[in-house]
């Protein structure tokens, strides 16, 4: 089958034919129909962050139900899923307390560049072939954990259900999770990309109060007002940083850094007041810090949370997020942008780091 391999950082990207093994008793054989180009795999192509190569990424898509192990009861062929790249096992501590992004089977998956087991089903000439975040479905089908799936409504079209596995479930999750009580109130949204757009929409939900989104691509910005932000700043005109104390006198109450870059997270908590949070959905390099103000964070009482896949139980909030946007609750087409074939991939990321507005996808079959 044709996939994106990466096997180098810093180097362009190649469609190659890869071998896919058959699924093992509790995996499932998927059919890849469009999969999100997200800036976590571009860290990886740039060697932001580190992964074992070679290996086929893509970690955010939709796909149909191909074949299925002998011990997989949740999923059966012709299913349409959604891939989870944090799956969950249900039994480690995270899991049992309500927390499943962090369950321990993403780690093994992350540092093995396996599936559950540890072990790949990819392979090319007898050369093992790595899966990315166990999902890998930048490729035509690609081989995951059943506990990496969420079944979903026939439909759903295809490129809005792929940005939801990732960019959708991340934004509008981290505001449904751990920004309820921000009804009413100021919000600061630094980064108008997938992830910053859909945290814009889960704002609408919860009803938050004055809405400010800061980005440096006014046509990300444009977009940004038309789903619901109040305001908007242009970084790349003005000093953002000012132009927030001045809308906002006494600080925001809350600040949502959707990048990752260190500049952006000082921004971010710069712009709160006293008993402000600082809401952190953006990865960026392995090794980057950002500067906090000690006496401000202590005698101010603000925070500052970490939040991975919008701190959500994908089982349940996928689900949840589908059906808002099928009773038109939440416009998630207005998210989809341009989509591109599969041997187009690193024209698809030079669009995304050009500025490119909205959440651009994959179609495997092009």
């Amino acid at each position: 089958m044709r996939a994106v391999v990466l096997r180098r950082p810093g180097q362009p990207l190649e469609v190659e034919d890869v071998t896919l093994a058959e699924p093992g008793d509790d995996e499932v054989r998927v059919r890849v129909e469009a999969a999100g180009v997200c800036h976590s795999d571009l860290h990886y192509v740039t060697g932001d962050l580190r992964g074992k190569l070679p290996a086929v990424i893509g970690h955010e898509g939709v796909g149909v139900v191909e074949r299925v192990g002998r011990s997989v009861t949740r999923v059966a062929p012709g299913d349409r899923v959604v891939f989870t790249w944090r799956p969950r096992c249900g039994d480690c501590e995270f899991c049992s307390s309500g927390r499943p992004a962090l369950c321990v089977v993403g780690r093994v998956q992350g540092t093995t560049g396996g599936l559950p087991d540890g072990t790949s089903r990819l392979s090319q000439g007898g050369e093992t072939v790595h899966h990315l975040m166990g999902v890998s479905c930048f490729a035509e089908a690609c081989v995951v954990s059943a506990r990496s799936l969420v079944k979903i409504p026939d439909d759903v079209p295809a490129q809005v259900a792929a940005i939801v596995g990732c960019a959708v479930v991340t934004g509008v999750g981290a505001v449904l999770n751990l920004m309820r009580e921000s009804t009413g109130q100021p919000v600061v949204v630094v980064g108008a990309g997938g992830v910053g757009l859909s945290a814009v929409l889960g704002l609408q939900l919860v009803s938050a109060g004055r809405v400010v989104v800061v980005d440096t691509v006014a046509a990300r910005l444009e977009l940004a007002a038309e789903l619901g932000a109040t305001d908007v700043v242009d970084a790349s005109a003005v000093d953002a940083a000012a132009e927030l104390a001045r809308m906002f006198p006494g600080g925001a109450r809350w600040a949502v850094d959707a990048v990752g870059a260190a500049g952006t997270l000082e921004l971010a908590l710069g712009s709160l007041g006293p008993t402000g949070t600082l809401v952190a959905l953006g990865l960026g390099h392995v090794d980057t810090t950002f500067r906090v103000p000690v006496n401000l964070l202590v005698q101010q009482e603000r925070r500052i949370l970490g939040s991975l896949y919008g701190s959500s139980n994908p089982l349940v909030q996928v689900p949840l997020i589908l059906d808002l946007y099928r009773r038109g609750r939440l416009p998630l087409d207005r998210l989809v942008g341009r989509t591109f074939g599969l041997s187009e991939v690193n024209e698809a990321y030079a669009a995304l780091t050009g500025g490119a507005v909205g959440r651009a996808t994959l179609d495997p079959s092009r």
